[in-house]
Parts: C-alpha cells; structure tokens; sequence
C-alpha cells in the first residue's frame, strides 16, 4: 500500500498541513520540526504526488533548461552547474528540490517554442534559456507572449548568455520584465579580442563568424568590427569575414577559405573556441605555423583551449559561475539583479597562440 501524507505526518508527530508545509517550502516552520518530518520521509519512503500537487499549486516540481547543443562544452557546463543548483534544493535541508530536465533544440526556433509549450503544459517551476536568441521578428514575436504567459502562470523566467527581453508590438501577454537576464558581454569581449591582436600589431585579421540570424554571432562581429573601425581598419572587412556554424569542422572550411581570400592575413579571430581548433589545423594544413606566420584567437575559453598546443588566446566567459546562478534565479534562492538585467563581463585571455605578426 502507497505511504500517504498522513502516514507521515503520524510518524513525525505532526498535523498533515505541518507535513505539507515542510515539502513545499513555501511557509516558515522550525528547524526541529522540519527534521522530524524530513526523517520521517526518508524513512517511510514517501513519494510526494507531483501531478496532484501541482494541480493544487500554480507549479510543479519541474524546470526545464534549453539548450542548443549539450554536446557543446558551452551549453554543457552551463546545463550541469544550472541542474545542480536546481536539484539541491534549499540550503536547510531537502524536500524542496526540483526536477531539471535538458531540452536539446538543435538551434530550432521552432523546436524552443515547442518546449516551452510543453513545459507550460507541465505548470513548470521555472525555465532556463541559455545561448542566443533566434533574430527573427516573428519568433521573438511569439516567444514573447510564450515567455510572458508562462511568467503570468507562475513560472520563473531566466536567460542566461542571451540578451533581455524588449517590449514586441502585437505580440500579446509580451513583457520585459517577465524574465531575469544574465546577458554575456559579447560585443565588450570581442572588441578587447581584436584589439588584442591589433595591439600585437595585426592589421589583416580574418573572422570566422558564427550562424547568421543569432544574437550572439552579430553582438560578437559586432565588437570586432568596431575595434578594426577604432583603428582605422575598415576596408575589405565584408571578404574577410566567413559565417559558419558553432564548430570545428565549419572553422577548418572557413579558415581555408580566409586564407585563399586573404593570402597575407597574419591573424584569425574565431567566434567560439571550437571554430577556433577548426582555424588551427586547417592553418597547420595550409603549412603555416601557431603563432609565427598566423595568430589564432577564439572565445568562450572552454576547458580545452589552455591544453591546445600552442595554448588558445581567447576569451572568457564564467560559464559554470553563470549557470549556478542561473540555477538559483531559478529556484528563487537569489535576489535578481537591479532592473532584472546583469551583464556578465568577457575578458581576453592572451595565451601563446598569438604572437606580432611576421616581419615584412
């Protein structure tokens, strides 16, 4: 026979409301009582009804993350500090916790709106975006009034690495102010990059652009252009940009295609450091050495780039730190930042990938 609350609540000594208010987490009760029932869970092996509950409550125990990839270190250590975070519960001790499932969208604006209907469906605790956003008037269109809805429902709103949300003309329910964003200093970290390798004395710098369409790619080309532009340099800059996807394979075909365009090119900046480890072997390919013919930069400093050989410059982004306090927006565990934005800086890492450029 299933354990009830009652059961519980019998085996603690306490009233079933006390038992209820324990496991929800949302009304104060003493330490020595929220023990007794707590042990008393463990101890009768009770399963509290998620779908009841959640009928009884505006959510459930659930919380959806959203990732493009988490086959990509990028969207992976982000995921796992977020779930983490979600699944610890409250720091007094557990029944609080909740259940964080990994939507994979494959960077579909469709597939992002059908988890999020699905989640809504669920009466989800929370959500988590991560990574860009889709830069197409009628997605954000409905992905305003979707994340508005779900914020009027009840559901807790957290974009981690995109930008806010704006105000979207005819898209009902739309609301900036329905999630919390932890927005990632894209254009800044591109910008002090480029003005990394300009320091260094580079003034023919390829870029390997990422998908167009995406707010992180044109934030991130953005700020390299405006320090070419800062420098003076801003001739020929359309020919020595190639936009590919977020990976190795699509940085190899892009930097061979750079340096046909562009046989004198003594640098190349990639959008992410797994275009970057492209860009590497396709310039050892191409019989030119790391960092004494051509100089090599990504972004994100995933785990990997200090262990190329040579090291990745790069830039870094606190992905695990952003993602655990993603995680505890989420949970309600932390206070949001003023206006509901924070911008989370991007510093340049300068390794021995880069180097001055040959001599004339």
């Amino acid at each position: 026979m299933a354990v009830t609350l009652a059961d519980v609540a019998a085996r603690a000594q306490v009233s079933s409301a006390t038992v209820s208010r324990v496991l929800s987490g949302n009304y104060p009760v003493s330490e020595a009582t929220r023990a007794r029932v707590l042990r008393a869970v463990d101890e009768l092996d009770y399963v509290l009804n998620g779908p009841a509950s959640s009928l009884a409550a505006s959510t459930s125990d659930l919380v959806g993350i959203l990732v493009n990839d988490i086959a990509d270190p990028f969207f992976g250590i982000i995921a796992g500090a977020a779930q983490s975070e979600i699944g610890a519960g409250q720091p007094n001790g557990r029944g609080c916790e909740k259940l964080a499932v990994v939507c994979n969208t494959g960077g579909s604006p469709e597939r992002e709106l059908t988890y999020l209907t699905l989640l809504q469906r669920q009466r989800a605790a929370a959500v988590v975006l991560t990574g860009g956003a889709a830069e197409d008037p009628e997605h954000s269109a409905a992905m305003a009034a979707k994340l508005g809805r779900l914020s009027a429902a009840g559901t807790r709103i957290v974009l981690c690495g995109r930008p806010p949300l704006t105000a979207v003309p005819g898209a009902e329910g739309s609301d900036p102010a329905a999630a919390v964003t932890l927005a990632f200093d894209n254009r800044g970290g591109a910008q002090r990059l480029t003005a990394h390798l300009l320091a260094l004395g580079h003034r023919r710098i390829g870029y390997v652009a990422g998908p167009v369409g995406r707010s992180t790619t044109r934030h991130r080309l953005e700020g390299h252009l405006s320090a070419l532009a800062a420098a003076g340099i801003e001739e020929d800059q359309a020919r020595l940009t190639v936009h590919g996807s977020y990976d190795r394979e699509s940085g190899y075909d892009a930097a061979l295609e750079l340096l046909r365009r562009g046989p004198d090119l003594t640098a190349i900046a990639a959008a992410n450091d797994s275009i970057a480890l492209g860009v590497c072997a396709a310039v050892r390919d191409s019989g030119l050495r790391i960092p004494e013919d051509v100089s090599v930069a990504g972004f994100d400093d995933l785990p990997f780039s200090v262990d190329t050989v040579p090291a990745l410059t790069t830039v870094r982004l606190p992905l695990h730190d952003a993602g655990a306090r993603a995680g505890r927006l989420a949970m309600g565990r932390e206070t949001p930042p003023p206006g509901g934005v924070a911008t989370i800086r991007a510093d340049v890492m300068a390794r021995a990938s880069t180097a001055p450029p040959p001599a004339a």
